[in-house]
């Protein structure tokens, strides 16, 4: 076999350094015993008459508690490692009865490379391949191994736990993307790696590994109720991290070595289509993160979940090849049979799937229901971006009356008093008397009336002093950005942060909001669309030694940490309101207070909160997500993006005011771009030009470009929309 030498010194490796990492826990066991040792000889030398004397025996007794109590302690720092659970990353089982056609490929591979199949086969809303150890008892009854001719008698014995192969975890994006011999090739070094991690002491390093792993996480959330749960949790900490360390660089180098052996033993399998896939491994990354942020998210705000994602991604990636020609040479593999079709109801698990994708990254419910439920991609315009842009709009008019801005100008016709753009326009237009060059000097909070201080306002946290505080704990992103490469708006998500709660829809005016959940979202870098192709981080499926673990929740700052935090997201807050109006920094400061009340409405009365048992409700009959391997503490386990600041809130919400007045006076209706996202059409075609109109209002109190890009559409600012 082609790189056998290569693939040896990669085992090798692997095995010198789990030798190591075993050498750890012998050395820790030995000075766990060493106490016992000592009191046993003296013992037995008291016991023989040659260790005899008042001394022997004070010392006797001092040395044989001193070990009972060692030994008590190792025990119990053995039974935590040992009993912990081990992260696991959520995930869709596929079964065999639903995919014989991708069980069959896998274990063929398997055999081409001389390495055990794995156990089972299990998909994730992510652009990666790895294998997963699932043996540990917490994690549910182990996969039964397949039996070749059917060689296992009847009354033998079953095969143990730790016997069992590890689980092949595929990025569901890449079944749907990719074509049947482009998967074969990406899996191949994952498969590979099923042969080491049966290596007896690769095994036995690895599960002592995931143990202090465990272990340590067992500790950062245990009880602080006392001094002695205190105490425990604290000396129990200090041993686990202590031997993490001592295993640290043997670990990495074992995994190091685990992969080197893996791909070279997968060169031999389908090398040189490997290559060309590894291409469509960083297309498909990039199109799956633009239509989660673009696209996904937006609709999760609003209480719906799009039961198609994979297919989502299909559309976006084939819209990106069209726009920026990124994939001139794809047109001809479409005609190659897609790695979806090894599933035997493919339509069934991508639903399955985007239910997983919006608990993992935005922490919805754990199945449909009236307040969570799915939309498909037809109905998406309708349901999630007309309604986001109404129900940003309606914040915008409740703000603006707790403001005391007047519903109507004195020079407009009667009748035209309700929720209008002109009412929007004139209120953030800077007089005459009031321009000055550079931006105008931001108010002081106190100076800006707080909509929960308005009368029928419900007790809210959020206070006028500290409206960008609470704006940034509690708002997701998602606001309107500059104009794409066709000058056509383009949008990080929607605009509206509405919650999954959706009773029926206020009248005009009225303060009693319903409230959301909004995950805060600390990092996601939003790759441009003219430059993808140059930005397109490549995904980790040749690592096969890859045991991933759901990310941790986000650790409690103490409150030093959130003090100095707070004071430096103020600061930051302050600069970016520097940059707009007097009355667009207070108009801003009232929306983030609005978005802030209603964040806290939505955590007293429970709308949107994930529920406490993701298998009480399935969305279908079809497959979901594995119960053992939950944990909703942490979720969203994945968030998306990081909170907007005042000045993006204040132009999204006047975006969706001149949306909905186009939609209303213009005939223009709600589309949806695969790429970036909701978008208004003008006879079919992109609105362009309205970001940075909508970005002069606000930075510099100028309507006079937004006034005339409405002229030339034919939209009429002084009538009332249609409001949620």
């Amino acid at each position: 076999m082609t790189g056998t030498g290569g693939e040896e010194m990669g085992v090798q490796a692997a095995r010198s350094r789990a030798l190591a990492v075993l050498r750890v826990r012998s050395r820790a066991l030995a000075v766990a015993l060493l106490p016992a040792a000592a009191a046993v000889i003296l013992v037995a030398g008291g016991a023989t008459g040659h260790l005899t004397g008042g001394v022997w025996d004070a010392l006797r007794w001092v040395v044989s508690g001193l070990a009972l109590l060692v030994l008590a302690a190792a025990v119990a720092v053995a039974l935590v490692v040992a009993r912990a659970r081990p992260a696991v990353t959520p995930t869709v089982t596929v079964d065999e009865e639903s995919a014989p056609d991708l069980y069959g490929m896998v274990r063929d591979l398997a055999d081409r490379l001389d390495v055990p199949a794995p156990s089972a086969i299990a998909l994730t809303p992510d652009c990666d391949s790895w294998l997963e150890d699932r043996t540990h008892p917490a994690h549910g009854r182990p996969p039964p191994a397949p039996e070749p001719d059917g060689a296992t008698l009847p009354g033998g014995p079953a095969p143990r736990r730790g016997d069992a192969a590890p689980v092949l975890v595929i990025g569901s994006p890449f079944l749907w993307w990719m074509r049947v011999g482009e998967l074969r090739a990406v899996l191949a070094p994952v498969v590979a790696g099923t042969g080491p991690s049966a290596h007896p002491d690769i095994a036995a390093a690895r599960r002592f590994i995931r143990g202090l792993d465990a272990a340590a996480a067992v500790v950062s959330a245990g009880g602080r109720r006392g001094p002695l749960s205190r105490a425990a949790y604290g000396g129990l900490g200090r041993v686990v991290r202590l031997l993490l360390r001592g295993c640290r660089v043997h670990a990495a180098e074992m995994e190091r070595g685990v992969a080197w052996a893996a791909a070279e033993r997968a060169q031999a399998v389908d090398y040189g289509v490997r290559i060309v896939a590894q291409e469509q491994v960083g297309l498909a990354y990039a199109g799956w993160d633009r239509l989660l942020t673009r696209v996904a998210l937006p609709a999760w705000r609003m209480g719906r979940w799009p039961a198609r994602l994979d297919v989502g991604v299909v559309a976006a990636l084939t819209e990106l090849s069209r726009r920026d020609r990124l994939a001139e040479g794809f047109a001809s593999r479409l005609g190659e049979r897609p790695a979806c079709d090894l599933l035997e109801e493919p339509g069934a698990m991508d639903e399955a799937v985007s239910l997983l994708a919006a608990r993992l990254f935005h922490g919805g419910p754990s199945g449909a229901s009236p307040d969570w439920s799915p939309v498909g991609w037809d109905d998406y315009p309708e349901e999630v971006v007309d309604r986001t842009w109404r129900t940003d709009a309606a914040r915008l008019h409740r703000v603006l009356d707790a403001l005391g801005v007047r519903r109507a100008a004195g020079h407009t016709a009667p009748g035209t008093g309700g929720p209008t753009l002109a009412r929007v326009l004139d209120h953030l237009t800077t007089p005459a008397d009031e321009a000055s060059p550079g931006a105008l000097p931001t108010p002081a909070p106190a100076t800006a009336p707080d909509p929960a201080t308005a009368p029928g306002a419900a007790p809210t946290r959020a206070h006028a002093a500290e409206p960008a505080e609470h704006a940034r704990r509690a708002e997701s992103p998602g606001s309107a950005e500059p104009a794409g490469g066709d000058g056509s708006v383009t949008r990080t998500g929607s605009p509206a942060d509405a919650a999954p709660h959706r009773p029926p829809a206020p009248a005009y005016g009225d303060h009693d909001t319903h409230g959301g959940h909004l995950a805060t979202h600390p990092h996601v870098a939003q790759p441009d669309a003219a430059h993808l192709d140059t930005d397109l981080p490549g995904g980790d499926s040749d690592d096969p030694s890859g045991h991933r673990r759901a990310a941790p929740a986000t650790p409690t700052p103490t409150p030093a940490t959130a003090a100095a935090v707070d004071e430096a997201d103020d600061e930051a807050d302050d600069d970016d309101l520097a940059g707009t109006t007097a009355r667009g920094a207070a108009l801003a400061a009232g929306l983030s207070a609005q978005l802030a009340r209603e964040e806290a409405e939505a955590s007293v009365t429970g709308a949107g909160v994930p529920d406490a048992h993701p298998a009480a409700v399935a969305p279908t009959a079809g497959p979901a997500p594995d119960p053992a391997l939950w944990d909703d503490r942490a979720l969203p386990l994945l968030p998306l993006q990081p909170p907007r600041t005042g000045r993006e809130i204040l132009t999204a919400h006047v975006t969706a005011m001149v949306c909905c007045a186009a939609m209303d006076t213009a005939g223009a209706v709600p589309g949806l771009d695969w790429l970036d996202g909701p978008s208004l059409l003008f006879d079919g075609v992109r609105a362009a030009d309205l970001a940075p109109s909508v970005l002069t209002l606000v930075e510099t109190g100028d309507p006079g470009p937004l006034r005339t890009w409405m002229t030339e559409l034919g939209i009429r600012p002084e009538k009332p929309v249609r409001l949620v």
